[in-house]
């Protein structure tokens, strides 16, 4: 992103009002691009079926990484690559307690985060999701959207 000065203090209103939309598309752009980075990130670990295993088997409680990998007929490395990306995309979370580092789900990311995916891409939540964003940063020149049946 390039940065821009602000104009000058005897500048427009006018010139003001453009650098600041300026600024507020390159804002949503870096928005846009992280919230689209975790997506990524979400789906590329859930797309591996030992990962999905590892999640329903933190489903209910924190395992240690020996727990895991003895419910696995593969190498400790290679459980600990998948252990890696999963906590990478935010799905998991480590907490060492004594010698152990144990692992547990992290309920609510999974969740916002295939929702903020569904809202992106669904026809009827795309404009309420606009309408909120705007309600959020107290600007009211945009009409509330209704949405379609």
């Amino acid at each position: 992103m390039q940065v821009k000065s602000r104009p000058k203090a005897g500048a427009s209103s006018q010139a003001m009002r453009r650098q600041d939309v300026i600024e507020e598309k390159a804002s949503d752009g870096e928005t846009a691009a992280g919230a689209s980075g975790a997506i990524q990130r979400v789906f590329e670990a859930l797309s591996s079926a030992p990962r999905r295993r590892i999640l329903a088997y933190l489903a209910h409680s924190s395992l240690t990484a020996g727990e895991i990998a003895a419910r696995f007929d593969m190498s400790k490395p290679s459980i600990s690559q998948h252990l890696s990306i999963l906590e990478t995309a935010g799905l998991i979370a480590k907490e060492r307690q004594g010698q152990f580092i144990h692992y547990s789900l992290v309920q609510n990311n999974l969740v916002n985060t295939l929702n903020g995916f569904v809202q992106d891409v669904c026809p009827v939540s795309r404009p309420l999701k606009r309408e909120s964003k705007v309600l959020a940063g107290g600007k009211s020149e945009v009409p509330p959207a209704e949405p379609k049946d």
